[in-house]
């Protein structure tokens, strides 16, 4: 395997391909150079991980977006997004995290630049979304990769956020919250939406 980023922990990541679970699979904890680590563990019923990668294409606008979660006020693609390919382009989005207004720029990347993907299919791993939260000058000010791990009864999806530049407990909480709330919402519509989009496809 050939990696490009050197700015994430290859190695760490790259244990989410192995069997079972890390001592840590929902929490949060400040890093010895001041960023914060977020981890998030949600089980998905009847959920698929080529389920999960569709949604992240198929998300077009910010009526779509909203039924996500009830907190998200704005969505907008760059030039580079088009309809089921979301890797490469950019979104902007605007969510209520409890009393504040989050407005937040990801830029979505291959997943092969962080793991083995040769491992993905004896890992049951049917996804694995990987952005970096970007200011105006493409300068990352956060990362997140979504790994989604297929199941006997759908799919786990293990969610690792680095939050960078000394960034307030608070801030740590309140992305664990949000995001437990709306992979939870997904969870619940995402079967029925893929198999009303995708008619004919096998689960």
């Amino acid at each position: 395997m050939t990696n490009k980023r050197t700015d994430l922990p290859i190695e760490e990541l790259n244990q989410l391909l192995e069997p079972g679970y890390m001592p840590v699979e929902t929490g949060y904890y400040r890093l010895p150079n001041g960023d914060m680590h977020v981890r998030i563990l949600i089980r998905m019923p009847r959920c698929k991980g080529k389920m999960v990668d569709w949604w992240f294409g198929y998300i077009r606008d910010t009526e779509t977006y909203k039924m996500w979660h009830p907190a998200h006020r704005f969505f907008k693609w760059d030039e580079k997004w088009s309809p089921g390919h979301y890797i490469g382009a950019t979104h902007t989005i605007e969510e209520q995290v409890g009393a504040e207004l989050f407005k937040v720029r990801i830029k979505f990347y291959d997943p092969m630049e962080v793991f083995d993907a040769s491992r993905f299919k004896a890992a049951r791993v049917g996804a694995a979304v990987c952005g970096d939260a970007i200011d105006d000058k493409g300068i990352p000010h956060g990362h997140l990769i979504h790994t989604v791990r297929d199941t006997d009864y759908g799919c786990e999806m293990r969610n690792r956020f680095w939050l960078l530049n000394n960034p307030d407990d608070k801030v740590s909480l309140g992305v664990m919250t949000h995001n437990l709330e709306e992979m939870g919402n997904l969870s619940d519509f995402l079967p029925d939406l893929y198999a009303r989009e995708n008619p004919g496809s096998k689960s």
